[in-house]
């Protein structure tokens, strides 16, 4: 497949997990894709990388303004870059609430500022932001993770509507559990990571966690000339967490 020969891509966070599986698939299906990441030795060709730290401006805008150059335009950005936290309203201090909404929500205010003058130039310009069910679904020990992905679902809507008359679409995933590089440290982290595997892969329906490559799949879709028509959409990929009620499994 080949539908996004030609276009030119910027993928944020795209050195690991979902990032890179969507970066190289964009790449495969034909774009030229640039990866914006605070440490992207690990990126390899075709990708092009760049070092990016979405907290700070300077860093986004200069970042930015060399992958377009070095690309030659912008059509697609991948707001994916961000961060976790576990624990209830009381096990966060104040840092940490300013140190993830700062990367989870204004780290994708700081790459879509940046990005804006170069998509108005595209005549297939998507945006494209990494959410989560955590936006949707009530999920324990998720307080401050779950209150910025409310807050990206939120800003997903209001930027479709902001800028759909310049012919730009935006449009958001949320995945459910996915088996990616974090959710393994939070695993290693636990008590009995073999049983908090278990009761993770046991709260979404389909019985197992979403892999990268499934998000990734769901992120080419919305950022595709295929998704002409859509925007300020949320796509859930979550093994039917949000919209299933499944009555317990019987034996």
């Amino acid at each position: 497949m080949t539908d996004f020969q030609g276009l030119k891509a910027i993928v944020t966070g795209g050195a690991s997990g979902i990032g890179e599986a969507t970066a190289r698939l964009l790449a495969a299906r034909g774009a030229d894709v640039a990866v914006l990441d605070l440490a992207p030795d690990t990126v390899a060709p075709p990708l092009r990388p760049y070092r990016a730290d979405v907290s700070d401006d300077a860093s986004v805008r200069a970042a930015t303004a060399r992958a377009v150059d070095e690309l030659g335009g912008l059509d697609v950005l991948v707001n994916n870059a961000g961060i976790g936290a576990a624990g209830t309203v009381e096990d966060n201090d104040d840092d940490q609430w300013h140190r993830l909404w700062d990367v989870n929500v204004v780290g994708m205010v700081r790459t879509t500022r940046a990005a804006l003058p170069h998509l108005r130039n595209s005549p297939h310009a998507a945006i494209v932001n990494t959410c989560s069910i955590a936006a949707t679904a009530g999920l324990p020990q998720r307080a401050l993770y779950s209150a910025t992905k409310g807050a990206v679902l939120s800003l997903t809507l209001a930027m479709a509507a902001d800028h759909v008359r310049e012919g730009i679409r935006v449009n958001c995933v949320n995945p459910g559990t996915a088996d990616t590089p974090w959710v393994g440290r939070l695993l290693d982290a636990a008590e009995d990571p073999g049983e908090e595997r278990a009761a993770l892969n046991a709260r979404q329906p389909m019985g197992r966690l979403v892999t990268a490559d499934e998000v990734a799949a769901a992120i080419a879709y919305l950022a595709s000339p295929a998704a002409a028509s859509v925007t300020g959409t949320a796509l859930a990929v979550d093994g039917g967490m949000q919209g299933l009620r499944l009555r317990p499994a019987t034996t």
